[in-house]
């Protein structure tokens, strides 16, 4: 029987992903969403999770796709109701929220899932395998797009928690930390920070790795026209470059792959895994170095955004 799940938060991210690949995996059945003020036709609605769980035992499974800066508090009321939950990324404001839900799911014998979408990315795992093993020699991201063609009127994503350029980066960060053999950490950052906004539109951050190689990543919410995101990692036996957020893998100038984005389909398909055991899977490497960059950064004003 497939388990039921509901969707909390029925926004942009949610529509266009969400509710796709719960609908193409047969191991779960959309069962009811939870919005204050958006529904889906033929879906049981509920105006907030108390009545949704109140009313629905049946359901076994919350994915929680709303901004990340009250996440916590709907996630501690369904896994203490016993729901397994599902994070949408970043899985929190704050790293140590996110250790506490955590710690909640293993008391309470639920299944939590820390999503990283971006590692579902075609590209990602045959990468990560090429380089297992390897010299790295330096790395660069470059991650820069339109925050107005992704995140129009999201007000959120620009207040305290809501982590501005970076909620995009993280996507970055999250096929970085998988890919390479070893951990890097971050040594010195630059943040712009608009003048009439608290988070940041633009980010420069170098990082060294285990070997003290250098990394660095350009992080930029302003670039109009074709978007970039690209990852390039120089070893001693060659050049790798991911393209397209992940879906493109090219090795020393010849491309590898180039596929559909099938990244929340295997979000999916890790969930129903989990769920098989109840077990718990949170990695927070790509969070803990948002928040090195933040203590390290060096905070520039610059022009104010306007929407």
């Amino acid at each position: 029987m497939p388990t039921k799940i509901a969707i909390v938060g029925l926004g942009k991210i949610a529509r266009d992903q969400h509710v796709p690949s719960i609908r193409n995996n047969p191991d779960f059945e959309l069962a009811a969403t939870v919005s204050r003020n958006a529904s889906l036709d033929g879906v049981d609605h509920y105006a907030t999770l108390s009545q949704m769980l109140a009313a629905r035992p049946d359901i076994g499974a919350v994915a929680l796709c709303t901004p990340p800066q009250i996440r916590r508090r709907y996630a501690v009321e369904a896994i203490e109701a016993g729901r397994h939950v599902l994070l949408e990324k970043p899985p929190g404001a704050t790293v140590a929220e996110v250790v506490s839900l955590k710690a909640l799911a293993e008391r309470h014998g639920v299944a939590l899932f820390a999503t990283w979408h971006s590692r579902y990315a075609q590209g990602v795992e045959p990468a990560r395998q090429w380089l297992a093993g390897k010299t790295i020699e330096s790395a660069q991201i470059v991650w820069r797009e339109d925050v107005r063609r992704w995140h129009p009127g999201q007000d959120w994503i620009w207040s305290p928690g809501g982590m501005g350029v970076f909620d995009p980066g993280i996507n970055a960060l999250s096929i970085l930390t998988h890919i390479l053999p070893a951990p890097v950490h971050v040594t010195a950052a630059t943040l712009e920070i608009p003048s009439n906004r608290q988070t940041p539109i633009a980010a420069r951050i170098d990082f060294l790795s285990a070997t003290s190689h250098p990394i660095t990543a350009d992080f930029d919410w302003r670039q109009e026209g074709p978007q970039t995101w690209d990852i390039t990692v120089h070893t001693t036996a060659g050049t790798l470059h991911l393209s397209s957020g992940g879906a493109v893998l090219t090795i020393e100038g010849t491309q590898h792959l180039a596929a559909p984005d099938t990244e929340y389909d295997g979000i999916y398909a890790h969930f129903a895994r989990l769920l098989a055991t109840s077990e718990s899977a949170v990695d927070l490497s790509p969070p803990h170095l948002v928040a090195d960059a933040f203590m390290l950064a060096d905070i520039r004003q610059v022009e104010p955004f306007h929407d």
